[in-house]
């Protein structure tokens, strides 16, 4: 390509300098949905993965192909004929006798070369013995189908302190599945709520009150009627209604179709966009700009950990508790109909504002904390998140809640309940060889209810697939599990967008899912 002049040669300097470098390429649709604070806390996490099974390895590879900074798989096993056959990151028969671990992590590592990828040989129960600190070295740890004994051992010793990892224990048996996330607190920055953050139209602040006010409609012609933001007539129309009703907002909904016509009679033309827009948005001149009913539940409950977000949670109760009692304002604006001038002086409002806020919310804080998350918590504070975790195995030892949950979550809980008897069974000597009899699970759904009325059709049903199946690990069972348990794991690793609270049920003989809240 021929380039002449100098406008032509600093066009193809701009473009050769803002080409996205490779692992922008690489990772560009992950980056739109965790930007590049996720990124680099998935580049940043250190990964413990229990057992090198199908299941097991389908998660790794839904962390190791978006980047994860390193994963140790931790397994003493060797390659089976069955485990030849289920796992898609085995060699087949080359890898039977060979360690599992091993075997995994080789063809693991080849999915993405900047993931640093290790193999533990040992056996777990020996780690839990002789080096408990071992587990302290990781962000996060997943387990799957560790028998129950080594979980509860697991478990309980990442709940003894609360800057522990985060535990997931995933089970399965044939078609069926649960998965749980243990934590004391996660706390939520960039939760991604599909909440927009408020406009202050019914509290304006005092610059847009002056632009919206200073507006002479009748003036403008029909172009400049047509582009005006829909934000202006909103603020506008509710300050003329407040001066002719004292001050108060529509109330009634005649009051609300009245002010409606008002914003209808004032259309030049029977489509001006604009207008359309404000009465479909009229709903919030006279919805009270108000702090999230979660925000206030957090606000009031002291048990906040004392870390950076606590702080920022602290700053953000004493902000909204000064005039005019609401969240700093955001500068993010939604698209709406308007010429490019009048929307960039809009922004520009709005962007002004909050910074000055910005600066009185930073005043708050007790403790320094960096721009760049002070910024960020600001900027996302109508949908920040603090969730406060359970310890793994805590359900099954409360009935009467289990009893509850039977009542409103029938077929999640006796999913449930028959993955809890299989573990129960297997930890029971002296067994049988082969798997449990239907009447031998039953006996242990009952012992943990400590009742015989459940729900018969659902116990029967997952009853029956458990001895059907007890321990397979069906390839498209571990490829979904794979899927949805590492999803989990972006979101506890990124602290972006709301994990499962709750023990998660997987049913593929009917293809449903559910989520016991605990």
């Amino acid at each position: 390509m021929v380039f002449s002049g100098s406008q032509d040669i600093l066009t193809e300097t701009a473009s050769v300098q803002f080409q996205p470098d490779n692992k922008t390429r690489r990772y560009d649709r992950q980056l739109r949905l965790w930007a590049a604070t996720g990124q680099s806390a998935l580049e940043s996490a250190r990964v413990l993965v229990i057992g090198a099974s199908a299941t097991a390895t389908s998660i790794l590879k839904n962390l190791v192909l978006p980047g994860i900074g390193h994963f140790t798989l931790l397994d003493h096993a060797v390659v089976s004929p069955a485990d030849a056959g289920n796992n898609f990151f085995l060699e087949g028969p080359t890898s039977i006798g060979r360690n599992r671990a091993e075997e995994a992590v080789r063809l693991l590592a080849e999915l993405n070369d900047s993931v640093d990828a290790r193999a533990d040989t040992r056996d777990i129960a020996d780690v839990l013995a002789s080096d408990p600190s071992y587990f302290s070295d990781f962000s996060l740890i997943i387990a799957h189908n560790l028998p129950a004994v080594l979980l509860t051992r697991l478990a309980e010793l990442l709940w003894r302190s609360p800057s522990s990892a985060p535990l997931i224990p995933v089970r399965s048996a044939g078609f069926l599945a649960e998965f749980f996330v243990q934590f004391h607190f996660h706390e939520i920055i960039e939760s991604h709520t599909e909440t927009p953050p408020s406009l202050r139209i019914d509290k304006p602040f005092p610059a847009l009150l002056q632009v919206a006010r200073e507006l002479d409609f009748d003036s403008m012609d029909v172009t400049d009627h047509g582009h005006i933001p829909y934000v202006y007539i909103l603020v506008r129309a509710i300050d003329d209604w407040k001066a002719t009703h004292d001050g108060l907002p529509p109330q009634t909904p005649a009051e609300k179709r009245e002010f409606k016509s008002a914003l209808n009679a004032r259309k030049r033309t029977p489509d001006e966009e604009n207008f359309e827009e404000a009465i479909a948005q009229s709903y919030r001149a006279w919805t009270p700009t108000a702090v999230p009913p979660h925000l206030v539940e957090l606000f009031t409950d002291m048990t906040t950990p004392s870390t950076p977000f606590g702080h920022l949670l602290a700053a953000l109760r004493s902000f909204s508790e000064k005039p005019p009692y609401v969240l700093p304002l955001s500068a993010t604006l939604p698209d709406m109909k308007s010429d490019t001038e009048g929307y960039v002086r809009l922004q520009n409002l709005y962007r002004t504002q909050a910074a000055i806020e910005c600066e009185q919310f930073r005043s708050l804080l007790q403790v320094p904390i960096e721009k760049e998350l002070v910024d960020l918590f600001v900027k996302n504070a109508h949908g920040v998140q603090l969730l406060k975790g359970t310890r793994y195995g805590a359900l099954d030892a409360a009935p009467e809640r289990l009893a509850t949950l039977l009542g409103s979550q029938t077929r999640e809980t006796a999913t449930h309940l028959a993955l809890s008897a299989l573990d129960a069974w297997r930890s029971t000597p002296p067994r049988q060889t082969g798997g449990p009899t239907e009447g031998e699970l039953r006996e242990h759904v009952t012992a943990l209810v400590h009742s015989t009325e459940i729900g018969e059709k659902e116990i029967t049903d997952v009853v029956g697939e458990i001895v059907r199946a007890p321990t397979a690990e069906l390839p498209n069972v571990a490829a979904f599990l794979g899927g949805i348990v590492a999803q989990e794991a972006i979101k506890m690793i990124t602290r972006q967008y709301i994990p499962v609270n709750g023990y998660c049920v997987i049913d593929l003989v009917d293809t449903w899912t559910g989520v016991l809240a605990l």
